[in-house]
C-alpha cells in the first residue's frame, strides 16, 4: 500500500492542487494585479503603481474600519483560543459527560453566518428590550462586545475540539516521567504540554483571525435593520456598502471572501475610474 502511495500520490494529489489553483491561486494573483491598475471592467485597466494604496490610506473612514477590524481581531483570538485551550484541558481529564459537553460546546460552530446574526439580533433585542434600549440605538463600544461576544460563542467550540486532539496526542510517558522527576501541574503545562502544542496553537490562531477577519455577515445581520447600520465598522461592511449594487450569482459582491486591504484598494481604483 504504501509503495502504491510513494508511486501514484501525484495522480491523488493533482485533483486537489488544480482545484485550488483555480479556486484560491490565481484569483489572488490576478487580485494583486488588479489593485495596481485603474479600471472599469478587468479587459480595460491602466497600470498606476501604488497610488490606489496610497489612496486608501488617505481615507479617513477606512483607516476607522481597519482599526476597528483589527482590534477585533486580535481581542477575539486572544478571547476564542484562551477560552478554548482551557475548555480543552477540562475535558481531557476524564470527566463524566466528557463526549455530551464536547457536542454541546461545538454545535455553535454549525450555525451559518447569516443565520447566527439574527440569533443575536434577536437574542440581544430581546434582552435590550428590558434595558429600554433596542439594539440600533446602541454605540459601536457596544456593538464591539456584542461581536465578540457572538464570534466567541461560535468559534471556541471548534478551537476546542482541535485543541483536544493535540492534548490527546502527547505521549503519556512524558507526564508521567515529569510527575516521577517531582514536577507539578503547573510545571508540567508550560514545561510539555504547551511546546508540544506550539503547532497546534499556531493553526487554531490563523484560523481564529481568518474567521475574525471574515465576520461581515455575522455583523451585517446582527447590527443592521431597515438600511441602518450604526455599528458597520468592519472592512467587510465598508465594502459592501460600496458594492450593494454590485451582485454575482444573486450574492452581494461585498461579502466575498475576500483580502480586506488589497480589495479596498479595487474600490478605490473602480470609483476612480
Amino acid at each position: 500500500m504504501q509503495k502504491a502511495i510513494s508511486k501514484y500520490w501525484p495522480i491523488f494529489v493533482l485533483p486537489t492542487l488544480v482545484a485550488f489553483i483555480i479556486g484560491f491561486i490565481w484569483p489572488f494573483i490576478w487580485g494583486v494585479y488588479l489593485s495596481f491598475q485603474r479600471f472599469t471592467t478587468v479587459s480595460k485597466t491602466t497600470f498606476v503603481g501604488i497610488q490606489n494604496y496610497l489612496s486608501v490610506f488617505q481615507d479617513s473612514t477606512f483607516l476607522h474600519a481597519f482599526g476597528f477590524t483589527a482590534a477585533f481581531t486580535v481581542v477575539s483570538t486572544v478571547l476564542i483560543n484562551v477560552c478554548a485551550f482551557a475548555i480543552a484541558l477540562v475535558l481531557t481529564r476524564g470527566i463524566k459527560g466528557t463526549n455530551i459537553f464536547r457536542t454541546v460546546f461545538f454545535m455553535p460552530n454549525l450555525i451559518g453566518g447569516i443565520l447566527l446574526g439574527y440569533i443575536w439580533q434577536i437574542l440581544l433585542n430581546g434582552v435590550l428590550a428590558n434595558l429600554q434600549k433596542p439594539l440600533l440605538a446602541l454605540d459601536a463600544k457596544a456593538g464591539f462586545v456584542g461581536l465578540v461576544i457572538l464570534m466567541c460563542w461560535q468559534q471556541i467550540g471548534y478551537m476546542m475540539i482541535i485543541y483536544i486532539a493535540g492534548i490527546q496526542n502527547i505521549p503519556g510517558e512524558l507526564i508521567e516521567a515529569a510527575k516521577i522527576d517531582g514536577a507539578n501541574g503547573w510545571k508540567t503545562f508550560w514545561k510539555i504540554t504547551v511546546p508540544l502544542l506550539k503547532p497546534t496553537i499556531i493553526m487554531t490562531f490563523i484560523m481564529s483571525i481568518n474567521g475574525t477577519l471574515q465576520l461581515g455577515s455575522c455583523n451585517h445581520n446582527s447590527c443592521c435593520k431597515a438600511g441602518k447600520c450604526p455599528l458597520d465598522l468592519f472592512i467587510q461592511i465598508l465594502l459592501h456598502e460600496k458594492y450593494a449594487g454590485i451582485r454575482l450569482f444573486g450574492i452581494p459582491f461585498g461579502f466575498s471572501p475576500i483580502v480586506p486591504l488589497l480589495w479596498a484598494c479595487l474600490l478605490y481604483t473602480s470609483d476612480a475610474a
